[in-house]
């Protein structure tokens, strides 16, 4: 058999047979490599030795012991059997038990000294440990000090993985890795080798070389990120969109009932800008402002500029109830613009959906506002110019290029109702340039918000019944629809009073019911994701008609019609969700002329829990809110897989580099990724081969770009 690289398949390697080959598959190691990148979760610092006379109770540590007793072993009821002896140093004695490990009283000898490593359990004047891991200790041939603790599966030990690991890395000894990180980097920051890194992050033999590994496996993450998205971005403009003539926007202004604003005004000169740049690189823009900061009005002036240059703009919404109150507002303006504008959604009738399909495809329909039902393959375009997504966040990165893909060589404008901090910006929309509404529109009333525990439910009730009574509405948001769900859940505070918590989780279905009995004479209406979206529909259009008093909901309401009438928002166990959707559900109310108020209601003590929602009592703020969001939950995934899959919960697969605590390195890392790329856009040099490889593996570039 040919000698192993560290390309060749971990079946290879001595001990991993066919089972133990698809268990490491299952975890994502298939070759070589893959086992050296398995990182250690943790290390036992087992260096550190102890004195008997100063280990506390619950202490785990090392301790150098010489057997002072020959092992017993006897049995125990259920065929259980138990070895003990006793091992001592220059401060005490400590008695040691093993369960179910007969060959272990082979292996101690009386006058034999041993390192052991093991929890201390002390009572009265005893000291002992049970099952405690062990080796030899001799003075003139020292023990590692730092044991690498590895992520497992099926029957796997730590034991087999270190010995698997340590038989890879003599293959790199022999063969070598080549470096991915630009020279540059390498220098500025102190980098030390690919093949001394992959050795002292399994092997570290001090806490300083521990650091060092980190340092460059941090830094080689960051940057084949980095690169992935910057890659994508060029692909991305590489369309050459249509270039627009500069289109005057007077009339377009005129039919409005208010003035925009002048964050209004510049982002919409910057998308002007883009789609105008004689380059022909087009726009792939992302517009993101707080809710009700004017975010729709910047994507119609888009559309109409795309309209007047003679091209199609679609603006595609994740429910149809956004997409029908986008309809309703912009329908009407486009309308006494003499510009066609259709809306296609799932629910549409058969007869409805011909017609438009049939108007597109001709280029009869000038604007097409719809959800996902924009995306069937039917759908055609004429002559596309504006590809809008509203509320990115919503949809997967695919859909978003499905959409993406109707309209080839169309500029891509992104609308977000979060403000984004910059790094996160730079981790889901690398691929866009960033445009911020940092301005409010005249009349927004801030929303005062209070965070209330059970306590207060008699004076909130109360609180309810008195906004009805003075002719205002409100929501009632639970995280459940109904008793005993927990899925799907975010931002909770797991410690120990967890199922505690799972106990008082609000249900809307029940708090519904509960609630219309304590208050007879309200209507009060139920609204949650498994109803039909007919069904959704009509709660929330009775609900803005002012039909409905109180509308219990799950978050389907996060993103909904515009309802100036409401003003009170009550966030059931609000410990579960996330800042940035807390904020989001906040924005529902306070968009009237009446004072509004949000109450999060929660029972959480955990010092996480309170923390968090004091943030939603201090600031109004959105993007002070998604960075504390960013902080405490991460960015979520964003990026598809080799299949093209996206994931769009938990965190990316990085091992060691934190998209929270790293901002700094990450901006330095696309700016080190951008160089690259000036003077080697398809990564064809030599240099640049090895993280070509890594990329193109991680991300799916070639197949798949990353957007």
């Amino acid at each position: 058999m040919a000698e192993l690289t560290l390309n060749s398949p971990v079946r290879y390697l001595n001990s991993v047979g066919e089972k133990r080959a698809q268990t490491l598959a299952n975890m994502g190691i298939f070759t070589v490599k893959d086992l050296l990148y398995h990182f250690p979760r943790a290390y036992q610092h087992r260096g550190k030795i102890n004195l008997l006379c100063n280990a506390y109770d619950g202490e785990v540590g090392a301790f150098v012991l010489t057997v002072a007793s020959q092992p017993h072993t006897a049995t125990l009821k259920g065929r259980m059997t138990m070895t003990k002896f006793s091992a001592v140093d220059e401060s005490g004695k400590c008695n040691i038990t093993f369960f179910n490990q007969n060959y272990v009283s082979k292996i101690f000898n009386v006058g034999d000294s041993f390192r052991f490593w093991g929890k201390i359990q002390r009572k009265a004047n005893m000291i002992s440990m049970a099952s405690p891991a062990f080796e030899p200790w001799f003075e003139d041939k020292p023990l590692p000090d730092f044991y690498p603790i590895y992520p497992l599966s099926g029957n796997l030990t730590q034991k087999y993985m270190a010995k698997i690991i340590s038989g890879a890395i003599n293959i790199l000894e022999k063969n070598g890795i080549g470096d991915i990180l630009p020279q540059k980097l390498v220098n500025e920051h102190s980098i030390i080798s690919a093949k001394g890194a992959l050795k002292a992050i399994h092997n570290p033999q001090s806490y300083a070389m521990l650091e060092s590994a980190r340092k460059r496996f941090m830094w080689e993450e960051l940057y084949t990120f980095a690169l992935a998205i910057s890659m994508s971005k060029q692909k991305n403009r590489e369309a050459h969109a249509p270039i627009f003539q500069k289109t005057d926007l007077s009339e377009f202004y005129s039919v409005f009932p208010f003035s925009p604003t002048n964050a209004q005004r510049r982002v919409i000169e910057e998308t002007q800008r883009d789609m105008t740049d004689k380059k022909g690189i087009g726009m792939s823009r992302l517009i993101c402002g707080d809710v009700g900061s004017g975010k729709t009005l910047c994507a119609a002036a888009a559309m109409y500029m795309a309209v007047k240059n003679g091209y199609q703009a679609a603006l595609m919404a994740p429910t149809e109830i956004l997409a029908t109150q986008h309809y309703n507002d912009l329908g009407v303006i486009f309308a006494k613009l003499g510009i066609r504008c259709e809306l296609l959604c799932g629910s549409s009738t058969a007869a409805q959906k011909r017609v438009i399909k049939n108007g597109l495809k001709k280029g009869e329909i000038n604007c097409i506002i719809g959800t996902h039902a924009l995306l069937t393959k039917d759908v055609e375009f004429s002559n596309p110019g504006l590809i809008i997504t509203d509320e990115q966040h919503r949809f997967g990165v695919m859909q978003r290029a499905c959409l993406g893909d109707k309209g080839k060589g169309a500029h891509i404008l992104v609308m977000s109702a979060t403000p984004i901090p910059r790094t996160l910006a730079l981790i889901m929309y690398g691929d866009l340039d960033l445009s911020y509404i940092d301005e409010m529109p005249p009349g927004r009333k801030k929303v005062s918000t209070f965070t209330v525990d059970e306590s207060y439910r008699q004076r909130m009730n109360g609180f309810i019944e008195k906004q009805a009574a003075e002719g205002r509405q409100t929501y009632i948001v639970c995280p459940a629809i109904e008793a005993e769900e927990d899925e799907g859940l975010v931002g909770m505070d797991f410690e120990p009073e967890k199922e505690k918590a799972l106990q008082k989780l609000k249900n809307a279905t029940g708090y519904a019911d509960n609630l219309q009995k304590l208050m007879p004479d309200l209507r009060i209406s139920l609204m949650h994701g498994k109803m039909k979206a007919k069904e959704k529909d009509e709660v929330m259009q009775s609900f803005a008609r002012g039909e409905i008093d109180v509308l219990v909901s799950t978050t389907v309401i996060e993103v909904g019609v515009n309802v100036p009438n409401a003003t009170l928002m009550i966030v059931e166990n609000a410990e579960r969700f996330g800042l940035s959707q807390l904020h989001q559900l906040r924005g529902r109310v306070g968009r009237g002329q009446y004072k509004s108020w949000c109450i999060l209601v929660s029972d959480a003590k955990g010092q996480n829990a309170v923390s968090r929602l004091k943030v939603m009592t201090e600031t109004n703020d959105g993007l002070e809110i998604a960075k504390r969001d960013l902080e405490l939950r991460g960015p979520g995934d964003f990026m598809p897989d080799r299949e093209g899959v996206a994931r769009q919960s938990g965190g990316f697969e990085f091992k060691v580099a934190s998209l929270c605590d790293n901002t700094a390195d990450l901006e330095s890392a696309f700016e080190y990724a951008l160089d690259t790329l000036k003077s080697d856009p398809r990564l064809q040099k030599p240099e640049n081969y090895a993280v070509k490889r890594v990329v193109e593996g991680y991300f799916g570039i070639i197949s798949n770009a990353v957007n």
